[in-house]
């Protein structure tokens, strides 16, 4: 195998270089994108339900303070989420989403 110091010149190691190269980095975009395609659908489905919660507390006539939709809007844990979700027809005032029940997990702080 030639080896030449001179770029361009086409050797094997230089295109397998290269080859290498170019390989790796799809590899990292493919994955960055899934990662970012993820987190992003994540974050929208967090939205969403956030948004579902406080439209159903708002078409029940409840009075939604700054501070719970604040709350609510600001959660990303999508399990929590969810929990409250089934919980918003039951309520008998916005703050009582939060009120905590036997045996209920306690919330974790957001950590963004």
């Amino acid at each position: 195998m030639v080896i030449s110091y001179f770029p361009g010149r086409g050797t094997v190691f230089e295109e397998a270089y290269y080859d290498g190269e170019a390989n790796g980095k799809a590899a990292g975009l493919t994955q960055g994108m899934a990662k970012g395609l993820a987190e992003g659908m994540v974050k929208g489905m967090a939205r969403g339900m956030a948004a579902s919660i406080v439209r159903v507390l708002e078409a029940r006539g409840l009075t939604v303070s700054h501070e719970v939709r604040a709350r609510v809007v600001g959660c990303t844990d999508l399990a929590r989420l969810d929990f409250w979700l089934g919980r918003v027809g039951t309520v008998e005032q916005a703050e009582g989403l939060f009120a905590m029940r036997p045996g209920e997990p306690p919330e974790k702080p957001a950590l963004e």
